[in-house]
């Protein structure tokens, strides 16, 4: 047992999961304001999805051994995301 969750982290497999996760919760969320006009609007949460999502992909390079460089786009990437997130926050 050990060796298989060893298996999916050093693999990156349980980011994707996490990714393919987040991505279906955007989409449903997306959907379900589309539909209903209820909930949160996806210009209220899509930098946020973002930001999070070039988190996720920093992790899953330097869990695989990508690049540093990889890692650091990803992260900047995020960050520059986040201040953009904030900053639309910050004009409602």
């Amino acid at each position: 047992m050990n060796e298989v969750l060893a298996q999916l982290f050093l693999s990156g497999r349980v980011v994707d999961f996490a990714i393919a996760i987040t991505v279906i919760e955007w989409i449903v969320l997306t959907a379900y304001y589309r539909s209903t006009g209820r909930g949160i609007a996806p210009r209220d949460f899509s930098a946020n999805m973002v930001s999070g999502l070039f988190l996720m992909l920093a992790l899953r390079s330097a869990l695989t051994g990508a690049s540093w460089l990889i890692v650091a786009l990803c992260l900047s990437a995020s960050g520059a995301v986040h201040a953009y997130d904030i900053w639309l926050r910050w004009q409602r």
